[in-house]
Parts: structure tokens; sequence; C-alpha cells
């Protein structure tokens, strides 16, 4: 396709009167909702044309859309951001680029890109966006790595990196270890040669799970039980934790708060349990902890531009390419399954470890 839009161009045939002459009858799928509620109630598959892009912009083909805790929330009215109805579902994809508006354009027909502002909706075949809300992937990223790589991944990498001055032989405890974004801090600590304690619930498969995080280069993994009377930090067979990652709240952020360090860190990041964070006053005045909390989200926002959010991103493609970072654990399933992945993203416990992927 790359080939037949320099011929194209030669001949001063503009990218639009090409585009409507290859896709005049072609149409996009896209997943509206118009209220707040269930996803697999208020979802609606609906077909439109395909847009043009104008100058500044490019039409992209969805190669795979992934389904977050967070998009779950915003779908049923519980996520801080607020959309605008009707709204299309989805933060974060992959695509291909297929027509380019205009001429200058850094992108080209055919290059992965993946799209950095937040709240585009991107569980949709096709979509327009601004060159300049996109982020060119390298080649030989898989779809899985990228589609999923602005949320997870670059949510552990801040939290190893901005609280604490993390040295290689240093421990980090998680909760949620086998979660998305638990699992790729695992695959970063091992990349840094920092030690990652995992914490997760019982369940029948645990022994399966706990071999699949410590493949994945966790140190140890406990359940919430395990945790409680676990002396792997008081004998000394890992450093007191210096940095504690929650994602679940209650009773599990307090047993990891009791493992810290003096002068150790929990940073909050979600609350899976729906239970409050509890403090003990001890914990604040002897210890010295700090507790504070993190959204990617916010961090995007401010960093859009930033040499550091380019060094992330860098260093993250590095990884994915050495092998070091994969993608979690995960399950591509087609557009027109929507229902059953977005009721199979939740459990009454909390989200699974698995990953749905959206594929068009």
């Amino acid at each position: 396709m790359a080939q037949i839009v320099k011929r194209l161009s030669a001949a001063s045939v503009t990218t639009q009167s090409f585009f409507t002459a290859r896709h005049m009858s072609a149409m996009a799928k896209v997943l509206r909702y118009g209220e707040f509620g269930e996803p697999a109630k208020v979802l609606r598959l609906q077909e439109e044309p395909i847009p043009t892009p104008k100058h500044g912009e490019v039409l992209i083909k969805t190669l795979g859309a992934p389904i977050n805790p967070a998009d779950i929330n915003t779908i049923q009215g519980k996520y801080p951001v607020k959309p605008t109805f009707p709204a299309v579902g989805g933060n974060e994809c992959v695509g291909e680029v297929v027509a380019v508006g205009g001429d200058g354009s850094s992108l080209k027909v055919g290059d992965r890109v993946v799209p950095f502002a937040t709240g585009l909706g991107t569980w949709r075949s096709h979509a327009i966006y601004p060159t300049n809300q996109l982020m060119k992937v390298p080649a030989s990223i898989g779809v899985a790595e990228a589609a999923t790589i602005t949320v997870n991944p670059c949510t552990g990498y801040r939290m190893l990196k901005d609280f604490v001055s993390l040295a290689p032989g240093d421990t980090v405890i998680q909760n949620g270890a086998n979660s998305a974004c638990g699992q790729a801090i695992i695959q970063l600590c091992r990349a840094w040669n920092v030690e990652c304690v995992g914490i997760v619930r019982d369940r029948p498969e645990f022994v399966q799970l706990k071999d699949y995080l410590k493949g994945l280069g966790a140190a140890e993994i406990l359940t919430e039980e395990e945790l409680r009377t676990t002396k792997l930090f008081k004998d000394g067979i890992f450093r007191k934790p210096k940095l504690a990652l929650n994602c679940v709240g209650g009773k599990s952020a307090l047993e990891l708060a009791r493992q810290l360090d003096q002068a150790g860190v929990m940073v909050t990041y979600g609350g899976m349990s729906r239970e409050p964070v509890t403090v003990p006053t001890a914990s604040l005045i002897f210890k010295d902890l700090r507790f504070v909390g993190f959204w990617m989200t916010r961090w995007t926002k401010e960093h859009a531009a930033s040499p550091e959010r380019s060094a992330m991103f860098n260093e993250l493609f590095g990884l994915i390419e050495r092998g070091a970072l994969r993608a979690p654990a995960h399950e591509l399933i087609s557009f027109a399954d929507y229902a059953a992945a977005v009721t199979n993203a939740l459990n009454i416990q909390g989200f699974v470890g698995k990953k749905y992927i959206l594929q068009f």
C-alpha cells in the first residue's frame, strides 16, 4: 500500500481521493455507549463510514485494543474522568497507519503507532488521530506488547523510578502481583536487579500461579495469609522493602505497610477491594513511613512532551526487543465478541489477571 501511495503522490493525486476510491464501500465498526452502566448492557456495536484524514491527521486501522480496569470503571460511571455522550470505550490500542492527510507528516502509511493521549476512545476498527497524539512503535514490537504499553508498563515504570531510589539487591513488595501491572512490575524489577516479592489472593491454582510469576522474575510469591506470618524479611532472606505498591487497599495494604523498612514508601494506584487504606499511627511517627498515591493519567498529561517520557518509552521498547518485558497473560478476542470480553474481564472478587485484547 505504501508503494501505491507513493505512485499516487507522484501523480499529484491527493491522499483523500486515493482513500475515497480505495475504501468507498468499507465501514468502520465502533463500540459506543450513551449512558453509564454495566458494559455488556450499555455498549452498542455500530457501523459508520470510514473517515478521511485532514492535514495534520492520519487514519489508523486498529490492530488490537485491550480492556483495562479503568475502561470498565469509566463505562460504569465510577472513574474520575467522565466522558461526553455518546462515548467510545477504550484508552489503549495499537494501529497501522492506512492514510495520511496532507504532506509533511512524520508518519507514513504502514507505520505502527499507539496513541498516548487519554480519553480518545480506542474500541473502534478505524480512527482519525492528530499526528501529535501518536507515537510510532518499532516494527519488532508485537501487537499485544504495543497495545498494552501505555498504561501498565508505564505505571510500573514510574512507580519504581519516582518515589524511592532503588539499587540492585533492594526489595519491592506489591499486592495484586498477578494483575497486568503487577506482571510488568515483576519484569522491570528483574531487569533492574531488584528483588520483587509479590502477594496474591489464595486460590486453588496458587502453585501454578506462583510458578508463572516466578518465571517472570518474582523473587517470591506469597498469599495474603502467608504474608502475615512470613519471616522473609525478619530473618534477612531479603532486605526489608523500601517500596510497597498497593492496588488492593484494606487489610492487604495494611500488611504491606507492616513489612516496610524504616522511612519506606507505599504507593497506592488502585483499590480493588474497595476498602480504604488505613495507616497505624506508629507507622507514621516511629517508622517515618510515607503513603502516597499515583495516577498514570495525570502523569501523562503533566509530562506529554518531557524528556522523561521519551526516555521511559525508549527503555521499555528496548526491554521488549530484548525479551526482558513481555505482554501480560492475555487472550486475543474478536471485536464481534465484545460482550463476552467485557463480562469476563471482571469477576466477583476483582479483575482477573488475564488481559483481554480486542482484535478488529
